[in-house]
């Protein structure tokens, strides 16, 4: 049961609770009923320290589609943060009005105190380059969506893929959440394109050397290509970075384009958290292969597993 839990990282729920989560959010895709108006009268109040497009809104849709209503912030100029009230005090107030927190803050551990503080379940949307657990889920249902054999389980879903991730592996919260929970898995493969500077954190892959997962660090996207059967590209976050000069240098260090597509496999998927930059030429939009739109969807529904889940409705 997930009644009253917080998600602050992917590794809060266990693999039997996620695999859960997705055959309910299989249901939800496929049955436009389902759900429906279970959460009529819950309120979720909307945190939103940092600048957000996709999650913020597949929250609010998600909470409206299961009959519920959102309160919150979507710039932290209008809240009282500007005036030095601090988020224990912001939560403390979230939590006198709403059933459920869902929180974006640009410091790392924000999510993790906000729960310390909160008698409502607190929904970890970003906490600096640290953690995004529901990017995550909505990344792994797309994979089980679009790779997976139908009612397998996710484990079955991603044994023996190659998964690749390329771009900013140092400060991608995405990658680094969605690293951790595949190395629950076996026979997953691991492969990580960057320059050297955007590196994946050590202490992932000290994770996955633990853990006995097979990965390999590359600067060479167009050598990794074709052993790869998910693609998952990051942009270069200007927003992360100390020195613009050090930005500049190194923000189109990749394009995924047509020709590079034209290496990899027939039934390669792409995926990318959003929102890109430069990192995938829109002529790539038009590949069967780029599902990153339909990425975004998926997001919703499992946002709205996960919210009636939560809150008690499902």
């Amino acid at each position: 049961m997930l009644e009253g839990r917080s998600l602050i990282e992917p590794l809060n729920f266990s693999v039997e609770e996620m695999d859960g989560l997705f055959v309910l959010a299989e249901r939800i895709e496929e049955d436009g009923t389902y759900l429906r108006e279970s959460c009529r009268g819950k309120l979720l109040a909307t945190l939103f320290f940092e600048p957000s497009t996709r999650t913020r809104l597949s929250f609010e849709a998600a909470m409206l589609r299961l009959g519920g209503s959102f309160l919150g912030f979507a710039d932290p100029g209008s809240s009282s943060a500007a005036k030095g009230e601090s988020l224990a005090d912001t939560v403390r107030m979230a939590a006198s009005y709403a059933d459920a927190i869902v929180m974006r803050n640009p410091k790392e551990g924000a999510a993790l105190l906000a729960s310390r503080y909160s008698p409502v379940p607190v929904i970890n949307a970003g906490d600096g380059g640290h953690h995004h657990p529901t990017q995550t889920l909505t990344d792994l249902l797309t994979i089980k969506r679009l790779r997976g054999n139908p009612g397998a389980g996710l484990g079955d879903s991603v044994r023996g893929l190659t998964v690749g991730f390329c771009g900013d592996l140092k400060f991608g919260r995405t990658v680094h959440s969605l690293a951790r929970a595949l190395a629950r898995y076996e026979k997953v493969r691991l492969v990580f394109v960057s320059p050297p500077e955007l590196r994946v954190p050590e202490y992932i892959t000290r994770l996955l050397a633990k853990e006995g997962i097979d990965f390999l660090e590359t600067p060479s996207l167009e050598g990794a290509m074709p052993d790869l059967d998910v693609l998952y590209m990051t942009r270069v976050q200007r927003e992360r970075f100390f020195n613009e000069e050090d930005y500049i240098r190194l923000k189109d260090t990749y394009v995924l384009n047509r020709e590079k597509m034209e290496l990899a496999k027939k039934n390669l998927i792409v995926l990318h958290p959003l929102p890109r930059v430069n990192e995938i030429a829109v002529e790539v939009d038009e590949d069967p292969r780029a599902a990153y739109f339909r990425q975004a969807k998926y997001g919703m529904y499992v946002r709205m597993a996960l919210l009636s889940s939560v809150l008690g409705a499902a």
